[in-house]
């Protein structure tokens, strides 16, 4: 296989809304709950999130008045080092994103070292700050991000194996729209709150095709409190990446369909 194998895990309201006020609700409690226990037991060392999320919940924010520098580095992919097997991949075209040094620590979650996957947009001043704290730093492609690409350097560079995709809907759509998407995975809260200004589990953002990608149903659980894990493999792929130790450990839960 030249590339990871790709399960994008969602947390989802009925309306589609990846986040939003529907967090908030009592009857959400039991999917957030599930969503945890999902992503530990797909056990994916690596993680892929957008700028977006990334800025919203584990980077520093947004970089400003990066210093100047005389140094010029090539485009050229620059591994910065780390003591851990786990991984935080965040996809940062023209390198935006504020960091304070090269590994993550989130609660309930293990130490995670940073890639930030860049096009040759991204300013030297940026390389020389990534560089300053140690990150990892992956080019794929010239103006926009080549998934496709990217996933392969992960297989290569890193020794990864398995990635969990975890939005927002612009990297989702960019991904299945590339039939990169093995595996589906959606808990289903039992809530909706029709806010308009809340990301959808896909979306364009003008940045990907709007064609329609098919999922296959594979399994589906009723879990506490009327929440649903919906899991679906994709049409295009198949599920043909899965290798035979992982599709033992991943169904060994879940009502199968079919």
């Amino acid at each position: 296989m030249e590339r990871p194998y790709v399960i994008c895990h969602m947390l989802m309201a009925l309306d589609g809304k990846i986040d939003g006020p529907f967090f908030t609700a009592d009857e959400t409690v039991p999917a957030l709950h599930k969503y945890g226990e999902v992503r530990k037991l797909f056990d994916c060392p690596a993680t892929v999130y957008g700028t977006t999320t990334m800025a919203g919940g584990y980077a520093d924010g947004y970089v400003s008045d990066l210093p100047e520098t005389e140094l010029t580095f090539p485009r050229e992919d620059y591994l910065g080092g780390c003591d851990v097997k786990n991984y935080i991949v965040s996809l940062d075209g023209e390198g935006v994103l504020a960091w304070h040094g090269k590994y993550l620590e989130k609660k309930g979650r293990p130490k995670a070292h940073v890639i930030e996957v860049l096009t040759e947009k991204v300013s030297d001043r940026y390389l020389a700050y990534l560089r300053g704290f140690g990150i990892s730093y992956l080019f794929a492609g010239k103006e926009t991000i080549d998934c496709e690409a990217l996933l392969r350097k992960l297989k290569t560079l890193f020794g990864i194996e398995r990635v969990l995709l975890a939005g927002g809907g612009i990297t989702n759509q960019a991904f299945a729209a590339a039939g990169l998407i093995d595996e589906l995975s959606i808990v289903l809260a039992p809530t909706a709150d029709g806010d308009s200004g809340s990301a959808s589990l896909f979306e364009t953002g003008g940045f990907s095709s709007a064609a329609p990608v098919a999922f296959s149903l594979k399994a589906v659980e009723q879990i506490e409190g009327d929440t649903l894990w919906l899991r679906y493999t994709s049409k295009i792929r198949g599920g043909r990446h899965e290798t035979q130790n992982f599709r033992k450990r991943s169904d060994c839960i879940g009502h199968q369909v079919g």
